[in-house]
């Protein structure tokens, strides 16, 4: 009898491994772990009612907590993402953003684009339009991905999220590691360049123009070239790709030798210092014809406060300035490099915006943000500071089924999401990922877009400093982020929607075309 009982215990065990190894593509944890995978969804399940005793509460987890990451699945796949009861948050936490709604909101007439698709918006600014750049760029969403470079992130996962951007309309950001097959399914594309000139190098590792041209001409789905000097995580840090990762595939994509380590420099040998650096922007966007920005880290400000006045001296400059705040991901980094060096966002943003103000430059950059800005609300705060858009990395690898396992470095990823292991990375279905990125994206805009209308705008960059108050966490007060971070933002152009879907510059031409 008992054998019996176990026969048939074993049989469904192995019926469903059978199921999700070769026919089951929408979970890839169950595909790449069998039973095992579905142990681990059953406590994700009852997750809430464990930690209500024992574990961490739904707000605690970093770096993303369990509501967040709920929020983020839930999008993604279609699912209830509403919140019932009431709020769990502590309002009198000091940090705690207030949305201030106004009395009577905007009401999108009938024939508003928003009514037709509320997942468009583009931005309110062009990229490239002050120095007249021959290519100048409207995205077509104020939500893209950030740079994550394609042997950090899976050939599965890039695939994903490239197809979700075209969906979407968004710009997909390469990341240092070049230009891979696996971004060329449709959506605008910044090309990213990092310190080993990967993809864009000679022989001997340095700086190839000609590259970099051949590169832009071959692609013409390329808008804009994003020179990377430091990202939040790991500002000032170089890094090293092991040979024993550099495939065929990976070694012609980054133009390295295959199975030798290569090196990225902490630094950039094109330039060493402001002039050298704004005359290297000047001669890739003369060149290409894209737009050219920066991103950074921001820890000490010296320089750019001299790379603001150069810019004003020399009309000459960056045409975008990514700004990665501290808090931002990475595939790896050590501890005191991650944990700080460089501002958190909020401050990053704060300091770095003050200075191009008091240059008259606000109007002339398109600042884009970083640093967990995937939610409506954080999202927001950055616009009413003076952002154009938002950069979202790790958000949108949970969006294609990223578990916060905190493996990536490790190339164990469980998901598949952060690996160069095929077998991991056979569970993920980029068509079925793509409709999720897009989801989330969609239902991230969406909320965004319906804050501004409770708050009577049009579009997220009218918000403005005194529609943001922060809990100070004593005696219940509040505060303007204007009395906080001590400046008013300087108010953006804005011709509205129906003009701005009109621009000639705008992005995102297949999800238009789908419109």
């Amino acid at each position: 009898m008992l054998s019996s009982i176990w026969f048939w215990i074993v049989s469904i065990l192995v019926l469903v491994a059978i199921r999700d190894v070769f026919f089951q593509k929408k979970h890839s944890i169950t595909h790449n772990f069998p039973i095992v995978g579905h142990l681990r969804y059953w406590l994700e399940k009852i997750g809430p009612e464990i930690r209500q005793y024992i574990v961490a509460n739904n707000r605690e987890e970093l770096p993303f907590n369990r509501q967040e990451r709920s929020w983020i699945y839930a999008s993604s796949k279609k699912d209830n993402n509403l919140q019932g009861f009431g709020s769990d948050q502590d309002f009198n936490a000091p940090g705690y953003i207030f949305i201030k709604n106004a009395m009577i909101g905007y009401n999108p007439p009938t024939d508003h684009p928003f009514n037709k698709n509320p997942g468009v918006m583009p931005a309110a600014k062009i990229m490239g339009e002050y120095h007249h750049r021959r290519r100048p760029y409207r995205p077509y969403s104020i939500i893209n991905i950030s740079g994550m470079s394609f042997g950090s992130l899976s050939a599965k996962a890039i695939e994903s999220l490239n197809k979700g951007a075209d969906l979407a309309g968004c710009f997909h950001n390469t990341g240092e590691g070049s230009l891979s097959p696996y971004h060329q399914n449709g959506a605008d594309v910044i090309l990213n360049i990092g310190t080993a000139y990967f993809g864009v190098r000679n022989v001997d590792g340095n700086f190839s123009m000609e590259k970099l041209k051949e590169k832009v001409e071959q692609n013409p789905f390329l808008r804009a070239i994003e020179l990377k000097l430091s990202q939040g995580a790991k500002p000032g840090k170089g890094g090293m790709l092991p040979g024993s990762k550099i495939n065929d595939e990976i070694a012609a994509i980054r133009l390295i030798p295959k199975g030798k380590d290569a090196m990225s420099p902490a630094f950039h040998t094109a330039f060493s210092n402001i002039p050298e650096m704004v005359k290297f922007i000047e001669s890739m966007a003369e060149e290409t014809g894209l737009p050219v920005g920066i991103k950074s880290a921001i820890g000490k400000l010296e320089q750019w406060e001299e790379l603001a006045a150069y810019m004003v001296k020399t009309n000459s400059g960056p045409d975008f300035i990514t700004i990665d705040g501290g808090e931002g991901g990475t595939g790896a980094a050590p501890h005191a490099f991650a944990d700080h060096v460089s501002m958190p966002f909020t401050f990053a943003f704060a300091k770095i915006y003050q200075i191009f103000q008091r240059h008259n430059l606000t109007d002339k950059i398109f600042f884009i943000a970083s640093g967990k800005l995937g939610f409506a609300e954080k999202a927001l705060m950055a616009f009413a500071m003076g952002a154009d858009s938002i950069n979202i990395a790790r958000e949108a690898m949970m969006s294609i089924g990223c578990i916060q396992a905190q493996k990536c470095h490790t190339n164990h990823c469980p998901s598949g999401v952060a690996t160069s292991n095929k077998w991991l990375q056979a569970g993920i279905d980029p068509q079925l990922k793509s409709e999720r990125f897009y989801n989330y994206h969609r239902s991230l805009v969406k909320e965004i877009a319906e804050i501004s209308h409770a708050c009577g705008y049009e579009h997220p960059s009218q918000m403005t400093m005194e529609d943001i108050e922060l809990s100070m966490g004593d005696n219940n007060r509040t505060m303007s982020l204007t009395k906080t971070m001590g400046y008013h933002k300087n108010p953006i152009k804005y011709e509205g929607l129906e003009k701005i879907i009109k621009c000639p510059h705008l992005g995102g031409q297949n999800a238009r075309n789908r419109l």
